[in-house]
């Protein structure tokens, strides 16, 4: 049906397909989950909070899960070296991930209020920390992981945990953590009835709105003007076998715009970045909240886009290594398994885009705190 390189560049078309649905989906349940011990102050704020991710948060994970299921059918050597090397990171946002489930069933269990704040601040751990540990993520890819592939294609991780945290990579967790709480303050706005609590998520909004803006144009004169960067040289096969050991890299400051010198088009997804942020941000302030949430969604998809479309067809540079580098051209899987896993993708994914859609449908409507009060079913 498709050539190889075909296949390749549809596979990391689709894994940032994967990752910006999880961003749109579950990033709402993050940024909300990381604004609850601040939006709400009394017992039934902070319920009527829960309760508007409370329908619909564990069907949003499932973007999650594909996003891991596509790493590793897909892109093999990419699921070899970042889940063994990032393994500690990895740790620490599904032990965080945990306490969201956990906390949604246990907290209104028993009517002590210190044992529900506990609860409260463990919800909060379960948005803030995969947030932040994700946008870190992101930004050690883009500077490069400390990996090195031998004759045998076998990896080795040469880093540690805290050698992930470095200001570039600080500086995109802070990003990512300001543009899920900027999507949380809009998912709130529409979600729970009109008093304190959409009150508060509006200036919270605000300020994730304008953090958004001031984080991503620093992150963007980081790749201008920092050392960041990788480049190809040498003869590039898109068809041949993968082998990383194939292809020749080098580090290159400023490389990560090259793209959008040679398809000026690329453009449009940091332009859109900006411009759904500052869309939120009139949003908010003008209580529209229909235009917020789309702006914050607009803003989601061009900043994650952003690193595709930098990167390309770089997937996980290595920063010891150069040559070591893992691109969409020397790190898939076979022409066949790419080429059954599209058809699986076919029939699948509009399965999951329907029953998704079905269930906000049925689940949508504001929150209210008499709402919160007399439903059972209410966490």
């Amino acid at each position: 049906m498709f050539d190889y390189e075909m296949l390749r560049i549809i596979w990391w078309g689709l894994l940032g397909v994967l990752l910006i649905g999880f961003a749109l989906t579950d990033g709402f349940d993050l940024g909300v989950a990381a604004l609850l011990p601040f939006v709400a102050r009394s017992d039934v704020e902070r319920r009527q909070v829960i309760n508007s991710i409370g329908p619909t948060w564990e069907g949003n994970q499932v973007w999650f899960i594909l996003g891991g299921g596509a790493i590793f059918a897909a892109w093999p050597f990419v699921y070899a070296v970042s889940f063994s090397g990032f393994y500690l990171a990895m740790f620490l946002v599904l032990s965080a991930l945990i306490l969201r489930p956990v906390g949604f069933k246990y907290r209104s269990k028993r009517p002590d209020p210190q044992w529900r704040t506990r609860w409260d601040w463990a919800l909060f751990v379960g948005g803030f920390v995969p947030a932040l540990v994700f946008g870190v993520a992101v930004g050690n890819v883009l500077q490069g992981a400390p990996f090195r592939i031998d004759s045998d294609l076998r990896s080795f991780y040469e880093g540690g945990f805290f050698g992930l945290f470095t200001p570039f990579t600080l500086l995109c967790g802070l990003l990512s953590v300001a543009m899920l709480v900027l999507h949380g303050s809009a998912w709130l706005a529409i979600k729970v009835a009109h008093g304190p609590v959409h009150d508060r998520a509006r200036r919270f909004g605000t300020i994730a709105a304008l953090l958004s803006i001031l984080l991503f144009a620093a992150g963007f004169l980081f790749i201008a003007y920092g050392d960041l960067g990788y480049r190809i040289v040498g003869p590039v096969d898109p068809i041949g076998p993968s082998n990383p050991l194939r292809t020749s890299s080098v580090a290159a400051a400023g490389a990560w715009l090259d793209n959008y010198r040679a398809y000026p088009w690329m453009m449009a997804a940091p332009l859109l970045g900006f411009a759904g942020a500052a869309l939120a941000l009139v949003g908010i302030r003008q209580g529209r909240e229909a235009l917020a949430f789309t702006g914050s969604s607009c803003a989601a998809l061009g900043i994650i886009a952003s690193v595709g479309c930098s990167m390309f067809p770089y997937i996980l540079p290595s920063s010891i290594d150069a040559h070591s580098s893992l691109t969409v051209w020397n790190a898939s899987s076979t022409h066949k398994t790419l080429g059954i896993m599209l058809v699986c993708t076919l029939v699948f994914l509009p399965i999951v885009l329907a029953y998704t859609a079905w269930a906000y449908k049925v689940m949508f409507g504001r929150v209210t705190t008499d709402d919160v009060r007399t439903n059972p079913d209410f966490y």
